[in-house]
């Protein structure tokens, strides 16, 4: 459902009996707190019921016991226009991905659009109409940063300065478009960050129709801000040049779903290895040949926790606080001045799993009770996860 992006205001939102709070922050994963206060879409309180100003509260959740984690973040996403990919011809996929626990995306650039223009005008008209259009209108509630134009060879300087000044933030996969080189793409890369920018590079094989191989070197080189699916989109990179990027980059390393599984986990393990899982943020890469995956990011958190033995309140850090810290959001992490997005999970039902954190430490995906969006309920009990053992329930 499409909702308007900047009128609708949560009041004063109280979130009560919260049996274990994610923090989404790497440097402490999880809260001692059983209370969050919101006000008009941003977290005012967080800590122990007897602490917190609850009086005046338009809105009371009552969690009953169960997990409270910020929304997740998708890193790595390709819209087009509105809740529709024509990639696969579906309606409602960010609605889906919502449903999934999913309150922020982030474009790697809208290349499946039917026709995309490719000459230097064309694509920056694109960008400034995607950035405009997700800001305007939020589907579902979802927070969709939109608008990055795919670097084609012609561009200039001044090319990217009015990018920038039209209010573009980022930049499509380099790769994707006729910018293949590792010099060319690093001039781009330093323009588009001098102008406030962020670039994304494709990483591994062929993709799409138009696309190419983007090797170690070419990545190297170019030094884009974000490693994008490090993994392969699909195709991986052989996994010595996986850890070579992983040593000798400081870049964002960027693991998603429609990508190498094997590769996803050993490079989670290298990253573990290298003290440097501050790098590690999660995408699912669709819409894409793979489909749509609404809990793309979710299996990815269980994924990685399970078999990469990352433990699982440091796997959902990856899906929030690491990506929100990379991406200059105010979303992510849960303390006081941050937007008020949250999921509200639980453990499946019938898992082996005692705990939430148990059942996702053993590959079990959990079950989404609610999620909520700059303070307001988007869904109560999701319809694309496993139903949860424990909902939350509202009152006004």
């Amino acid at each position: 459902m499409a909702t308007a992006a900047v009128t609708e205001k949560s009041g004063k939102v109280v979130i009560r009996n919260i049996g274990l709070l994610l923090s989404g922050d790497l440097a402490k994963p999880i809260l001692d707190a059983d209370t969050i206060v919101v006000d008009d879409g941003r977290i005012i309180a967080v800590g122990r019921a007897a602490d917190c100003d609850a009086e005046g509260a338009t809105t009371i959740i009552d969690c009953h016991g169960t997990t409270v984690a910020p929304g997740l973040i998708d890193s790595h996403v390709h819209p087009v226009a509105g809740d529709w990919t024509p990639r696969q011809g579906q309606l409602n996929w960010i609605d889906s991905s919502m449903h999934g626990g999913v309150t922020t995306m982030i474009s790697a650039g809208e290349v499946h659009y039917p026709g995309r223009p490719k000459d230097i005008v064309g694509l920056k008209a694109l960008a400034i109409t995607s950035q405009r259009a997700f800001s305007n209108m939020r589907f579902s509630g979802v927070k969709v940063h939109a608008g990055a134009p795919v670097i084609e060879q012609g561009m200039v300087e001044s090319d990217f300065r009015e990018l920038a000044e039209a209010g573009v933030r980022l930049l499509g996969e380099i790769g994707l478009g006729s910018v293949k080189a590792g010099a060319e793409a690093r001039e781009m890369v330093a323009w588009a960050r001098k102008y406030g920018i962020q670039s994304t590079i494709h990483t591994g094989g062929p993709s799409i129709p138009g696309s190419g191989l983007i090797d170690k070197d070419v990545v190297l080189e170019a030094d884009a801000d974000i490693i994008g699916h490090i993994n392969g989109g699909h195709t991986s990179l052989p996994y010595r040049d996986v850890c070579e990027l992983c040593e000798r980059s400081p870049r964002a390393i960027e693991l998603v779903h429609n990508g190498n599984e094997r590769i996803a986990i050993l490079t989670a393990r290298h990253a573990h290895e290298l003290k440097c899982l501050h790098r590690v943020i999660l995408g699912t890469d669709g819409p894409a040949g793979s489909g749509v995956q609404p809990l793309g990011i979710l299996r990815m958190v269980a994924q990685l926790s399970s078999l990469a033995d990352i433990p699982a309140e440091v796997a959902f850090c990856f899906a929030t606080g690491n990506t929100a810290r990379i991406r200059e959001l105010d979303c992510g992490i849960i303390e006081t001045g941050r937007a008020a997005d949250f999921v509200f999970m639980d453990r499946a039902q019938h898992t082996a799993g005692k705990t939430l954190l148990e059942s996702v430490q053993l590959g079990d995906l959990p079950g989404i009770g609610m999620v909520m969006i700059d303070g307001i309920v988007r869904c109560q009990r999701s319809r694309n996860t496993p139903p949860a053992t424990q909902v939350p329930s509202v009152s006004h």
